[in-house]
């Protein structure tokens, strides 16, 4: 009788063990998506690609990044004030931090100093510093109208803000937080970001059908590359060499040698793709198709559609626990 319930506890642990171990595994491959015509986010399961539920959250969540301690991964919602807090792995909501007032777009500056959001719909950019833990609002600045997207030096001495309102970049001084430069970029640029050697800004025109190179350095612009119609945002390989780039009104996304500064390659992806995200083997792309109510599966290899899946309207923003590096 000993003997039997020795076994059975044994054999329960090792059950419960195994259990932990598969939940842990699932839980790691969560897709979360911001559906910001819905004010809500879609879990998705990578393996099956089912939706494992979906829930409410504040108006326009359009962007989303993880803290820079991978804890927790930060959610958007501009037109709900406010930055909700999720576990990256699960997606389960842990808190919420109202009162930040329109983030549209997010960024940690690379040495987890400063905290930065734009304010797409009043115009401006809200630099926060950050110690850890809390957000403290150090500056709000204005700038000329619908600021968008962010990137940063290496140095974390710059934070460049695209304008689409105005066609411009703007370079804003982190130290005194005041805005350096304005450079006139092309129409309605969007997507930004900076190549690994610290040396170009590369700015999707969403207006035209390519890519501004930028010496951030000398504020010249250095080169176009040709891409597709509605040039939007960028999503890297993880390898420091190639870069995604999605063209929403050609439904292509195009692969740039950050290297030579070429176009080396087109993904057909039709549905308007946005947001991208790339698995952390660099097998495989997810990409919120931002006119239909879906996301789609890439297989890099072949660079090919393999499955779309639907979720809510307009989804924006992606992201993967198991992801490659950001550059």
């Amino acid at each position: 009788m000993l003997r039997r319930s020795s076994q059975f506890v044994t054999a329960f642990f090792r059950a419960a063990c195994v259990s932990a171990v598969l939940m842990a595994s699932a839980q790691a491959n969560v897709v979360v998506v911001l559906n910001s015509g819905d004010a809500s986010v879609s879990l998705l399961d990578q393996s099956s690609h089912k939706e494992i539920s979906t829930f409410s959250v504040g108006k326009e969540p359009h962007h989303l990044m993880a803290t820079p301690d991978n804890k927790s991964l930060i959610v958007a919602s501009a037109t709900g004030n406010q930055l909700l807090f999720l576990d990256p792995k699960t997606g389960e909501v842990q808190r919420r931090l109202r009162n930040i007032v329109d983030p549209y777009q997010i960024g940690f500056s690379p040495n987890q100093k400063w905290f930065v959001a734009t304010g797409l719909r009043l115009d401006r950019v809200d630099v926060y510093s950050y110690d850890g833990a809390d957000l403290k609002l150090s500056k709000r600045i204005p700038l000329a109208k619908t600021p968008s997207h962010i990137a940063f030096d290496s140095d974390s001495t710059t934070a460049f803000i695209t304008q689409q309102g105005s066609d411009q970049v703007s370079a804003i001084d982190l130290a005194s937080q005041q805005v350096k430069w304005t450079l006139p970029v092309g129409k309605l640029p969007a997507g930004i970001m900076m190549t690994p050697d610290n040396k170009y800004l590369l700015v999707g025109i969403m207006g035209s059908d390519y890519v501004q190179v930028i010496d951030w350095r000398t504020q010249k612009l250095v080169k176009q590359i040709k891409t597709g119609a509605g040039a939007h945002n960028f999503r890297a390989q993880g390898d420091k060499r190639f870069v995604y780039v999605s063209n929403r009104v050609s439904n292509t996304i195009n692969v740039v040698d950050m290297h030579t500064l070429e176009n080396v390659g087109t993904i057909k992806v039709p549905g308007g793709p946005d947001c991208m995200e790339v698995t952390d083997d660099g097998k495989t792309m997810w990409v919120t198709l931002r006119w239909i109510k879906k996301v789609a599966v890439i297989d890099l290899a072949s660079r090919s559609v393999t499955k779309v899946i639907p979720v809510g309207r307009s989804p924006h923003g992606i992201y993967l626990y198991n992801r490659a590096p950001d550059v």
